[in-house]
C-alpha cells in the first residue's frame, strides 16, 4: 500500500510540472504496453532507441516491484518519444 501511494503521489507531482498539451498517459502496466505498441510502427530514430531503453528500465524496476522507479522511466520515455 505505501509504495502504491508513493506512485501515486509522484504520477501526481509529475503530471503537475508537464504541460497540459503533452498529453502523458498514467504511469500502469496497461499504458505500458500501449506505449510500447505504439513506439512499434515509428520509424527507427535516436528519440526511439532512448524510448526503447527507458521502456526497458521501467519494466525491470516494475518486475521487481519498484513501481517510483518504473513510472520515472516510463515518463522519461514518453518525452523521449516526443522529441524529434
Amino acid at each position: 500500500m505505501k509504495t502504491l501511494l508513493t506512485a501515486a503521489a509522484f504520477i501526481a507531482f509529475a503530471c503537475s510540472l508537464s504541460p497540459a498539451s503533452a498529453a502523458m498517459m498514467a504511469c500502469s502496466k496497461d499504458n505500458m504496453m500501449k506505449s510500447t505498441a505504439m513506439m512499434g510502427g515509428t520509424p527507427d530514430t535516436p528519440a526511439k532507441m532512448a524510448a526503447n531503453k527507458e521502456m526497458a528500465m521501467a519494466n525491470t524496476d516494475m518486475s521487481n516491484g519498484k513501481m517510483k522507479g518504473a513510472c520515472m522511466h516510463y515518463m522519461k520515455s514518453q518525452k523521449a518519444m516526443m522529441m524529434k
